[in-house]
């Protein structure tokens, strides 16, 4: 009886740390879905990942080299995708980030990349996530874009 009080809070924590890691399983399985729809080419998987509010930003250099926020449209993402092209679209992120609350997720990644073979672009990636009865939707994305000094 004595050490009842101390077997709950054990089961009490494990139980917890087992759904934040189900919860984090959960968030990169929605986050290579959308990375496996690009490489695929695959317009309907793509929108799959997305919540029907998502926003998408870009932090781009102005001409006078201060950046600036950029606003783009998740429609015009969604053509790019799923309009045929030769090469595959390969974005190769590297999950460096996962902070769960809850329903909201916020993933930080490094990425490069690649049409067919020939590097592109690198940067980083931040995702929030909303999960849902669905299970885990990408509500926002903003990204970093350069050619050189890419992130590992």
């Amino acid at each position: 009886m004595k050490n009842l009080p101390l077997l709950l809070f054990v089961l009490l924590l494990s139980s917890k740390t087992f759904a934040q890691q189900t919860d984090e399983a959960g968030v990169k399985q929605t986050i290579n879905t959308l990375f496996d729809a690009m490489r695929k080419g695959d317009s309907t998987l793509l929108r799959s990942t997305f919540d029907q509010h998502i926003v998408f930003q870009s932090i781009n250099d102005s001409k006078a080299g201060a950046p600036v926020l950029v606003n783009e449209d998740p429609s015009g993402f969604l053509k790019s995708v799923g309009t045929p092209h030769k090469e595959v679209y390969d974005e190769r992120i590297v999950f460096n980030s996962i902070k769960i609350d809850g329903p909201l997720a916020s993933v930080w990644t490094p990425y490069k990349f690649y049409v067919g073979d020939k590097f592109s672009h690198c940067g980083v990636d931040v995702f929030q996530l909303l999960k849902t009865k669905d299970g885990w939707k990408i509500i926002y994305i903003v990204d970093t874009r350069r050619k050189d000094n890419c992130p590992e």
